[in-house]
């Protein structure tokens, strides 16, 4: 490994550090329309009538309409991190893994709004090229007191030449 390399490392490390409890920052609202229930209920191959049936949902759900799917929502947060998290360079690549702690707290309802907040709670380097970070991961739902979930989400970041 080059000194230079070296050196990329220590430098992202000994800053990560400084940020250690900070919010990192907070994505875009978007909508949790029926349709992208629908298309993951049928991609994921789990088409429980609460998320795809609106009339069943309506009559024998406790929540009295389609909701969203825990893993759907969880899903969005590839989407939310790449609006969030610091650009990178192509030198740099971002692996997911894994998570640790994943609470799904409050359904999320048809026609929601929902976003990713980022924190970050820790960083290691895991060898000499790579750091692996552990962020607080909250999926809120707009004009709702609980967020959908909270997690720690660990991504490794590894370095290259």
């Amino acid at each position: 490994m080059s000194k230079k390399l070296m050196n990329s490392v220590e430098q992202e490390y000994t800053f990560q550090k400084s940020q250690i409890g900070q919010k990192v920052g907070s994505s875009e609202w978007i909508t949790v329309a029926q349709e992208r229930i629908n298309k993951f209920a049928e991609i994921t191959e789990d088409p429980q009538f609460i998320h795809i049936d609106p009339e069943r949902a309506k009559q024998l759900s406790p929540f009295g309409r389609t909701i969203a799917h825990g893993f759907l929502v969880l899903s969005l947060a590839s989407k939310f991190a790449i609006e969030v998290l610091p650009k990178t360079s192509s030198r740099i690549v971002r692996i997911n893994y894994g998570f640790n702690k994943v609470r799904f707290i409050h359904p999320v309802f048809v026609d929601s709004l929902v976003r990713g907040t980022f924190t970050l709670n820790s960083v290691e380097k895991k060898d000499s090229f790579s750091l692996l970070k552990n962020f607080e991961l909250k999926i809120e739902i707009k004009d709702t007191e609980k967020p959908a979930l909270v997690a720690e989400w660990l991504i490794l970041t590894q370095f290259s030449e």
